[in-house]
């Protein structure tokens, strides 16, 4: 995790005095036109070390909303963030009675999410959406396919009850890959926390080890042969080539069970969007930009699900702490609890009918 009460003072520093983060931007911009791009023994651009791509900017872009907020709007914006959290981090009262029966009992409170301070800034525009095309800044329609395996997963699903056997959990709460799309590709930000990653880079692979779930995705580097059509790991079969001084990638292959999808909270509980078809194919562009920050850029291609492609450009910016050990534990205990609590909740409905029957 990164040092949020330093982000959240930096922020209320920026927010609190505009002059000198107008100074602080015109030495970056000066500073940046000395700047060059850091490169590894073998030459290529040096995309190492620790990142986030952590933002206030959503995937999607709000009905009847420009591409670009104003100075105006993202001040507001940034500041009530920080407002939010300030005011949700604080401890809960120990003099409190406890909840009713039946009653929420509340979760995490604000020290341990991480929803981020910044608006995503690209190319000097603050970004009302972090997907750019199609226009409008949204995720295309489902195809008739596309719907079709939604009704299809519904179907299959409704045959069982919510927690009959471990497949029906979602595969976040199995600790088998993230929720959303951290992992990728694409690589889209949560709205919770741990969007974070480590690369690491050599002549003829790059690692991406993403902090939640530590999910690892090898990228190869060269021309080599596919995975055949039947081979779909997860986080499919990656290549990479560089274009210049931009590393571009190409992922097939891509897992049917994969929870690929911009809704983070549906695939954590089990969402309803389509899953990868075999023709799904993600291309990623990786561009130092400058000391703190690589552009990421992607494009999802999937003509079985989507009526038309669809990608945009997320900054992904340097993360100088420490990355621990994201220690999934659902997967391990609170899956087995889970199932074994409605085992409990069965038999207690069984002999309920039972003694029912009785009297």
């Amino acid at each position: 995790m990164s040092n949020r009460m330093g982000v959240v003072l930096a922020v209320l520093c920026a927010i609190a005095a505009p002059g000198v983060v107008s100074t602080a931007a015109a030495q970056a911009r000066t500073s940046n036109a000395e700047w060059e791009v850091p490169r590894t023994p073998d030459g290529r651009p040096d995309l190492q070390g620790n990142w986030t791509n952590q933002t206030l900017t959503t995937l999607e872009r709000q009905a009847g909303q420009g591409p670009v907020y104003t100075p105006e709007q993202v001040a507001q914006i940034e500041q009530g963030s920080v407002a939010r959290f300030v005011a949700g981090e604080q401890p809960s009262d120990p003099n409190r009675p406890a909840p009713q029966a039946g009653q929420d009992v509340g979760a995490y409170n604000n020290v341990y999410f991480e929803f981020g301070h910044r608006v995503a800034v690209v190319n000097g525009e603050a970004r009302t959406s972090l997907i750019t095309f199609p226009s409008n800044g949204r995720i295309p329609a489902f195809t008739p396919e596309g719907e079709r395996q939604i009704q299809e997963a519904r179907d299959l699903k409704g045959q069982f009850e919510e927690f009959d056997h471990p497949e029906l959990r979602p595969i976040a709460e199995r600790c088998i890959a993230s929720y959303g799309s951290p992992a990728g590709p694409p690589m889209l930000p949560t709205t919770g926390y741990n969007s974070n990653y480590t690369i690491v880079q050599t002549p003829d692979h790059v690692l991406i080890m993403t902090e939640m779930v530590h999910d690892a995705r090898i990228i190869r580097i060269g021309d080599g042969p596919r995975l055949p059509p039947h081979i779909r790991p997860w986080f499919g079969d990656s290549w990479g080539r560089w274009e210049g001084d931009v590393l571009v990638v190409e992922t097939t292959n891509m897992n049917p069970r994969q929870e690929f999808s911009a809704n983070v909270i549906a695939t954590l509980f089990g969402g309803q969007d389509p899953h990868p078809s075999e023709q799904m194919r993600v291309t990623e562009r990786f561009s130092r930009v400058d000391e703190e920050t690589i552009l990421y850029e992607f494009t999802v291609d999937d003509p079985t699900v989507y009526t038309e492609s669809w990608g945009g450009q997320i900054p992904m910016t340097a993360l100088n702490e420490n990355l621990y050990e994201y220690a999934c534990q659902e997967g391990n205990y609170g899956l087995e609890n889970v199932l074994r609590g409605a085992r409990y909740q069965e038999r207690m409905a069984a002999q309920e009918a039972t003694d029912s029957r009785r009297d």
